[in-house]
């Protein structure tokens, strides 16, 4: 009954399928805001969307979001249905903006266990005056207004009958995926979707609403409907739409009189194919196709010289891909057990034991050698699990620049390049913020007013360019502009000011040192602080952000021309492949991709500066040198005395087209490592990003390039 109706369930699909719809809308809003108006497809999306919260929000007694969609909804409903001229297309995309924000956050609100109690009242004003806005148009041109887009609460689910006109008459069937929940809400959205547009409609099962076990019969035989109206084939199809779930949907014309026997013959009970008796379902089959009764399975017999098969058995054929929704913290669980996986196989297949002489090691290297495959493959399909596209983070930049550009009065448009490309989810989460940052600091430091362009002799419209694309096992977001650039000078002199040069001359840095100065906290050149910028706060940031997932900002600039930030992050946090290297007695890992080559160590190779600094010579190249046991002060090799002796190898590291050489004792060999942060209680040392456990059960150091190369340049 009613009273045993999931709620929790049909709750939760709600809340997915309205933000689904959210942000489709979103998405095809920010699309055409640079246009002169809406096409027709969009103005369907939207107006369909609208119409499916309405309904959905509806039946779970949302008033404030259902008053909000419907109203929306009418103003979509009289641009379909009269095409008027008169439509201011930004202010209409602002409305649009607006109801999507406001039913989000309502959607927030029920996700936290609270009640979506915002008032709705001044957004539907708004609206009110925007539609009585672009009707004025039309009834001054005195053309005749569409009909209204009356709106019925949903607690009939039967239409009375109108008759007159053009009547026809059809038989529809909606079939739903067998993993599908909630076929029953799933249909009965179909049928409050239909109301619009039907003159008389009886569907089966009956009672969708009031027998939850009604989905059941739903899912084996699908959902049957008889329609009478004045509306064509498509745009019943059209009324219906495309349902979460809904594996498809068949609409053919009948008769009259099938159309008034109802879904079975008078006097007659109706059909049912019984699924688990295979042979009473054959007969049924041949009885259907040789005397088909009105309110069967709809038959499908559109391909000349095919025998007609029931739709419902079709859709059994073929394999299916089936999705379902997974608790992130279940994935995070899912991938540390990885981790713990690959640590116990390093340990079982780097056994001391396994080292004893004369052991016949064959059978368990094979056994090895397969476990070493499964665990390989299994890491591979869990990363592949967390492996997401930009696609949604890339899209909320683009609200951002509409939002920001508009406030600020400037015309702004952004160009999304490479939105597919697949990062950890992880690494998106830490990789929101800062590119928040960067798009706000572009729009409003970056991109000029339309005036000073123009004088410039610029593009009135500015353009800022989001790219992400995949290189080297690295991630780069780059973020760009054409506007005014950064000036060097003034960003040397502020830097100066704070402290941050002393007495060093401009011409002892580069340009891209210079401009790394913006991102030190409190470093703002902006004088004037607006809503967005000029707080000096935000780039620094950017940067924690970054460096927190092993990532570096880089930043470009040429003065008049415009900006280029770039963020180069790994494509994952998890598990690396490093090499496992001895420094004296202490242990450390260094990831295999930022190895360029070894080199066997000797002293005419070193070359000392007065000031204690150490280069060493590989081919007529200079690089600098770091001893590991000096930077970290253990005890010197015996074997090389400090490296001074023959002894010893250097390890020739790349990062960002930077080189340094490191000494080390000896090499160990390669290993997947599974990165473990450093324990917060231990302080940060520069040039160590985290650590691992090995297969003896000892634990290694993974160095950070990055911090190598910087502590460097700083002694």
């Amino acid at each position: 009954m009613a009273e045993d109706f999931n709620m929790e369930n049909m709750l939760d699909i709600f809340l997915y399928e309205s933000s689904q719809l959210l942000e489709s809308l979103e998405n095809t809003v920010l699309e055409k805001k640079d246009e002169d108006c809406f096409d027709e497809p969009a103005i369907d999306e939207i107006f369909r969307a609208m119409h499916t919260i309405k309904g959905s929000s509806a039946i779970m007694m949302y008033e404030n979001i259902t008053k909000v969609s419907h109203k929306l909804e009418d103003i979509f409903y009289y641009i379909r249905e009269s095409h008027p001229d008169n439509v201011p297309h930004l202010e209409l995309v602002e409305h649009v903006l607006d109801v999507s924000d406001f039913i989000t956050g309502e959607l927030d609100k029920i996700r936290d266990g609270g009640d979506p109690d915002g008032d709705e009242s001044g957004i539907v004003e708004e609206l009110d005056e925007f539609l009585t806005q672009i009707k004025s148009g039309i009834e001054k041109a005195g053309e005749e207004l569409p009909p209204e887009n009356k709106y019925e609460e949903p607690s009939q689910f039967y239409i009375a009958p109108a008759g007159g006109g053009s009547v026809k008459y059809y038989k529809a069937s909606i079939y739903f995926r067998e993993d599908t929940e909630m076929s029953n809400i799933r249909a009965y959205t179909s049928v409050y979707a239909l109301k619009e547009i039907v003159d008389d409609m009886e569907y089966m099962p009956d009672d969708i609403i009031s027998n939850e076990n009604s989905a059941d019969t739903i899912i084996e035989d699908g959902f049957h409907m008889l329609i009478k109206c004045k509306h064509s084939r498509e745009e019943i199809i059209d009324a219906i739409g495309d349902t979460s779930g809904m594996e498809r949907v068949e609409v053919n014309e009948c008769s009259q009189k099938e159309f008034e026997m109802g879904f079975h013959e008078p006097d007659q009970e109706p059909i049912v194919i019984e699924l688990d008796d295979k042979e009473k379902e054959k007969k049924e089959e041949k009885k259907i196709k040789t005397e088909p009764v009105p309110g069967d399975y709809v038959v499908k017999g559109k391909e000349t010289g095919k025998g007609k098969k029931l739709a419902k058995n079709q859709s059994k054929s073929g394999p299916k891909q089936s999705y379902i929704s997974v608790n992130i913290e279940k994935m995070d669980s899912l991938m540390d057990m990885i981790g713990e996986l690959v640590i116990a196989e390093a340990v079982v297949l780097q056994n001391p034991d396994l080292k004893v002489p004369g052991l016949d090691l064959t059978n368990f290297q094979k056994a090895a050698s397969q476990l070493s495959k499964i665990t390989t493959e299994l890491q591979d399909v869990i990363m592949s699990m967390r492996m997401m596209p930009l696609t949604n983070t890339f899209q909320k930049m683009n609200r951002i620049v509409f939002d920001v550009s508009r406030k600020l009065g400037k015309d702004i448009g952004l160009d999304v390049i490479g939105e597919n490309t697949e990062v950890d989810k992880n690494i998106i989460e830490h990789i929101s913020d800062p590119l928040m940052h960067l798009i706000r600091n572009s729009v409003d430091h970056g991109i000029e007013s339309k005036e000073e362009r123009i004088a410039a002799g610029k593009n009135p419209r500015g353009k800022i360019t989001l790219q992400a694309k995949n290189e080297g096992g690295k991630v780069y977001v780059i973020v760009k502009d054409d506007g005014k650039g950064l000036n060097k000078h003034v960003i040397y002199e502020k830097a100066k000011k704070n402290g941050l040069v002393g007495d060093r001359p401009i011409t002892d840095f580069t340009d891209k040192e210079i401009y790394q100065f913006i991102t030190y906290p409190g470093f703002s050149t902006k004088e004037q602080v607006t809503e967005y910028s000029g707080r000096g706060v935000g780039m620094d940031v950017v940067v924690k952000n970054i460096q927190a997932i092993g990532g570096k900002l880089e930043i470009d600039s040429i003065e008049g021309a415009g900006s280029e930030m770039t963020l180069k992050i790994p494509l994952t946090l998890a598990i690396i492949n490093g090499i496992v290297m001895l420094v004296g007695n202490s242990t450390f890992v260094i990831e295999t991709n930022a190895i360029k080559e070894f080199v066997r160590f000797s002293k005419e190779m070193l070359v000392r500066e007065p000031g204690g600094e150490e280069y060493m010579m590989l081919r007529g190249e200079c690089y600098p040198f770091i001893r590991l046991n000096q930077r970290f002060h253990l005890a010197p090799p015996e074997t090389a005395e400090g490296g001074d002796g023959e002894e010893g190898i250097v390890v020739v590291l790349e990062h960002e087209d930077e080189f340094i050489c490191v000494y080390i004792d000896e090499l160990i060999g390669e290993q997947e490592i599974v990165v473990k942060p450093i324990p917060s209680y231990i302080k940060k040392v520069q040039g160590l990003s985290g650590c691992t456990q090995l297969g003896d059960g000892s634990i290694a150091l993974i160095l950070d390039i990055a911090g190598l190369i910087s502590g460097n340049e700083r002694r």
